[in-house]
């Protein structure tokens, strides 16, 4: 039989694009039981130029399938996806009647006979896990039978849809054929085509989560329990990847990859003693479920980022979701991953059905002090309503149409809109079509979530101690204040005020937090200007990111070395103790006055970011001096009669030399 499994199209340009994970492990499967099978990525024919964008995309993607001439094709669906694929199932069905047309996914397994209600084209949805269900289905075809035997399938008989019941999960996920990577193009082809700077290869690591938060599909679909493939299966799949396919990065794709702490272990051990852990990976975490002493182990092994899934700032927001987040926890497990030299992606959701504006500004304050903690990759999204949520059961009657939220957007195939078409069809069924849709929520406008949703998170990673202390100064609320600062930068620039750049925040916040602090006539608080020049300062070198890097020694010697600043070093003085400051925030101490306290700071920009050390008087003039033709004796002699006093000129020439060469180490100079 011959079988395509299609990838439906989707484009999103800030998103890169992987193998399709799910359909390779069906292709491997369906080939051992002798069929003929091809999988069409038609996210990476968008990017490769093969499938082209505008109103005939649906056309081009149905001819692309019927080059094939399959006999069944299977539709992988997901979220924003879903009306792409009904869109080109009816396309085949129109050319080509004979085709068996079946579509899976989280979406499409909640709402089965609905879809094949409203889509007659449509003959069959694969409920949940597919590896032995869709092969079975398969079969049944190839013998023209009837699938009324099939566990886990939703099909259409004539005129009649019927349901039959639930397959068991599967026991062992080692069972699962390691997918075979040939069906798609090489790594580096995806790489090139999505402009990225390494061949990034997906796992599946595990499968399930026990937990109930009320937006999430993941815990149903595997219905709250927990899989695990073992960590031998995994890493003599990262093997494989990485010497056969190229792989320069690893996606381990599982909600719970740290829930079970001796599974993480012994895959850590594993990954070491194989020799892998030169190759890094990404991973998905939940912080009660690491430590220091885990996260360097994590660290050893290659985890390069993780995500940790943080919802919510309000404690009465955490108890509607069904979650719990411990705020001691969060900021020493976000300052623990980043001392570790990992970037954590930080998932923050407002605008849930029952918040108030204390809810949300609650939260955008956590993201603020999360971004004090260290360097993080802020998130915050409206809620999604996915079919077969808590979300979905409860509210799938309140649904509006407003903003297109994170899972939503991909299908903006009309020169940078969604095709007319799409649009009747989604908002003809809002039940299926759900995560199109937003919740009302009490407190916040829509339009006004979808603008802190968009820009927030500049703020998070370019000043977040900046305007952390100026709400606590003002004793505004976190997204009044931003929508204030928002308006003025449409006011000055002219434009629509749902924007705003980088070089907004850099250019206008400083100048926006003097004036309200003195339009509020606030007493004290006159560190925040210096903490905005410090932060300027830090996004100007580094893009917001501050880090610590390992500098490259070189070390030089001799009298006639004539050091030189690498131009990637500036000394610039404050009147406060700027370290300090943020040291208090990060502990949320929020003082309103501190004494005069000046300090020299020396940021030193590389690529891997910025790190930035205090220094004294002595070390400014020092490298005040390294211009590239002044020798270390020349320097010293200089220098003596201001640093030098109790010491002979010998020892103050040897001090002077030290003192280069601990620069020269942290790249700050060169010789």
């Amino acid at each position: 039989m011959k079988i395509a499994l299609v990838f439906p199209p989707f484009f999103l340009q800030p998103l890169y694009n992987l193998p399709p994970l799910g359909l390779l492990n069906l292709a491997t499967i369906l080939r051992e039981a002798g069929h003929e099978v091809s999988v069409l990525d038609l996210v990476l024919a968008i990017r490769t130029g093969e499938l082209a964008t505008g109103s005939a995309i649906y056309e081009n993607a149905a001819r692309l399938i019927l080059d094939r001439e399959p006999d069944l094709v299977g539709f992988s669906a997901q979220c924003a996806t879903t009306p792409a694929v009904i869109r080109i199932a009816e396309l085949l069905k129109r050319n080509r009647p004979q085709t068996q047309i079946v579509a899976g996914g989280h979406d499409v397994s909640f709402v089965p006979e609905r879809i094949l209600e409203r889509f007659p084209w449509i003959d069959a949805i694969v409920r949940g896990e597919g590896e032995a269900t869709f092969p079975e289905l398969a079969a049944e075809y190839e013998r023209q039978g009837t699938p009324s035997s099939i566990s886990g399938i939703t099909w259409r008989s004539g005129t009649g849809i019927h349901s039959n019941p639930e397959r068991k999960l599967l026991c062992r996920l080692d069972d699962i054929p390691v997918p075979d990577y040939r069906f798609v193009p090489p790594l580096d082809v995806y790489r090139s085509a999505c402009g990225i700077p390494r061949s990034i290869a997906i796992l599946e690591v595990g499968r399930g989560c026990p937990h109930k938060c009320v937006y999430c599909s993941e815990s149903v679909m595997w219905r709250r329990t927990t899989r695990t493939f073992s960590s031998a299966r995994i890493v003599r799949e990262m093997r494989m990847l990485r010497d056969s396919f190229g792989a320069e990065c690893f996606l381990l794709a599982y909600d719970q990859f740290t829930a079970d702490r001796r599974f993480v272990e012994d895959f850590c051990r594993s990954v070491m003693d194989e020799g892998l852990s030169g190759t890094p990976w990404y991973c998905i975490s939940r912080l009660d479920s690491v430590d220091r002493t885990l996260l360097q182990t994590m660290r050893e092994a290659g985890c390069e980022s993780m995500c940790y899934g943080i919802d919510s700032g309000s404690a009465r927001t955490l108890h509607f979701i069904g979650k719990r987040i411990d705020r001691d926890i969060l900021f020493q497990r976000v300052r623990e991953t980043t001392d570790q030299g990992m970037t954590p992606t930080l998932s923050f959701v407002i605008g849930f059905p029952e918040e108030e504006r204390k809810d949300i500004d609650d939260t955008l304050e956590l993201a603020l002090r999360c971004g004090v903690q260290g360097n993080s990759n802020p998130l915050i999204q409206l809620p999604t309503v996915l079919p077969g949520t808590e979300l979905h059961r409860r509210y799938a009657d309140r649904l509006v149409r407003s903003a297109d939220t994170y899972f939503s957007l991909g299908l903006e195939f009309d020169n940078g809109t969604r095709l007319a078409g799409d649009t009747r069809l989604i908002e003809s069924d809002p039940v299926i079509f759900s995560s199109f849709f937003n919740l009302p929520c009490p407190g916040v406008p829509l339009e006004e979530l979808d603008r802190i949703a968009t820009c927030f998170p500049l703020l998070v990673n370019h000043f977040p101690t900046s305007f952390l202390l100026l709400v606590h100064a003002l004793q505004a609320s976190a997204s009044r204040l931003f929508c204030s600062f928002a308006g003025q930068v449409a006011a000055t620039d002219g434009k629509d005020s749902a924007t705003l750049s980088p070089d907004d925040c850099r250019t206008q916040l400083p100048s926006f937090a003097e004036q309200a602090l003195a339009d509020a006539g606030v007493h004290g608080w006159s560190h925040i200007p210096q903490v905005c020049s410090y932060e300027k300062l830090s996004c100007e070198l580094s893009g917001g990111r501050v880090r610590e890097a390992t500098a490259t020694a070189r070390i030089s010697s001799g009298n006639r070395w004539t050091p030189q600043q690498s131009g990637r070093a500036l000394v610039e003085e404050f009147r406060f103790n700027i370290p300090a400051i943020i040291d208090d925030v990060k502990k949320g101490v929020f003082l309103r006055n501190y004494e005069h306290e000046p300090v020299l700071l020396v940021f030193i920009s590389r690529d891997t970011g910025l790190e930035v050390v205090e220094t004294n008087e002595f070390g400014r003039d020092l490298l005040a001096r390294c211009s590239g033709s002044a020798t270390v004796d020349g320097i010293a002699a200089d220098l003596y009669s201001s640093y030098g006093a109790g010491m002979d000129t010998d020892a103050f020439r040897n001090e002077c030399r030290d003192a280069l060469t601990a620069l020269e180490k942290m790249d700050i100079v060169s010789g």
